[in-house]
């Protein structure tokens, strides 16, 4: 049995169907009840417990043979303050389930605790999980291809992508498709103590390469926009983020500027085999969906 966390995010979702594809018994943890109803289809067991309460956790991976752990995305509040309750709950709940192996998603650049903004969250996340259980691996990930479908419909409707990268600076990317594959992969090893395993796709990308995936796809032009740092706050605010939320987003890519984003020589190191244009054909799609 593998407890997945995040079942209805884009990592967790790729990782709970990846082993439901291979046959694994799977138990996906959401925080309501309604959300469970396509993963109980597919043949999920399902858990309805909040990561920050550390009894219901426990109880949901009791029995597990291992477990896929997330830090959610922020969406409000001070995420710096949120990581600390959610991996406190979640070291204790690792604890008092005896879990004898965890995968816990993580970033490149994540060995950074300060000047990455939300990924130093992940640097804080992983020193509250480490040796929550015998065998742990932290999967630091490139930037997911499909955060770019944040901008999907822009793209389709006027052949513009903004960004607040560089266009032509390549950074470590991957598609949360492989992000799934590697995560049950490393489910299914044997070790002991701690890992720490970078992973990006087939090679390093830019926003000019994502450009031209959307471009190859879409068959006409499509050109990239640079936001500069001083017009992304106003963006953010006029998407609804919420201010502390925008600070650490912003922060990320002013980390990703400053060469912070960056693999470590010492850490393993693995590439996925999802392609950008497999990737953005994908987004292209899901947004085709749904606006129809």
């Amino acid at each position: 049995m593998y407890v997945v966390l995040g079942a209805n995010g884009r990592a967790g979702g790729e990782a709970a169907r990846a082993l439901i594809e291979r046959g694994e018994a799977v138990r996906v943890v959401l925080r309501r009840r309604e959300q469970g109803e396509k993963w109980a289809d597919l043949g999920a067991e399902v858990a309805v417990a909040s990561i920050e309460d550390a009894e219901a956790i426990a109880d949901a991976l009791k029995g597990a043979s291992g477990a896929f752990l997330i830090n959610p995305p922020p969406v409000s509040g001070d995420p710096y303050t949120r990581t600390e309750e959610l991996g406190t709950a979640l070291a204790v709940a690792a604890r008092r389930a005896h879990l004898p192996k965890a995968v816990v998603l993580s970033s490149i650049g994540a060995q950074h605790a300060s000047g990455t903004g939300v990924i130093a969250t992940l640097n804080r996340f992983e020193a509250l999980l480490d040796r929550v259980a015998p065998s742990i691996a932290f999967m630091r990930s490139g930037y997911f291809v499909e955060t770019w479908g944040e901008m999907a419909e822009t793209v389709m409707s006027e052949s513009v992508l903004p960004t607040f990268i560089e266009p032509s600076r390549k950074i470590p990317m991957v598609s949360t498709i492989d992000v799934g594959r590697t995560a049950i992969t490393l489910l299914g090893e044997e070790w002991t103590g701690k890992r720490v395993v970078e992973l990006t796709g087939p090679e390093d990308w830019s926003a000019g390469d994502v450009v031209s995936a959307f471009a190859e796809i879409l068959g006409r032009p499509v050109k990239s926009v640079f936001v500069p740092p001083e017009g992304r706050a106003a963006l953010l605010a006029e998407e609804g983020v919420p201010a502390e939320v925008a600070d650490a987003l912003l922060g990320m890519y002013e980390g990703i500027a400053n060469g912070l984003f960056t693999r470590q020589n010492d850490n393993e190191h693995r590439r996925g085999t999802t392609s950008l244009t497999t990737a953005i054909e994908r987004l292209v799609a899901k947004a085709h969906r749904a606006g129809r």
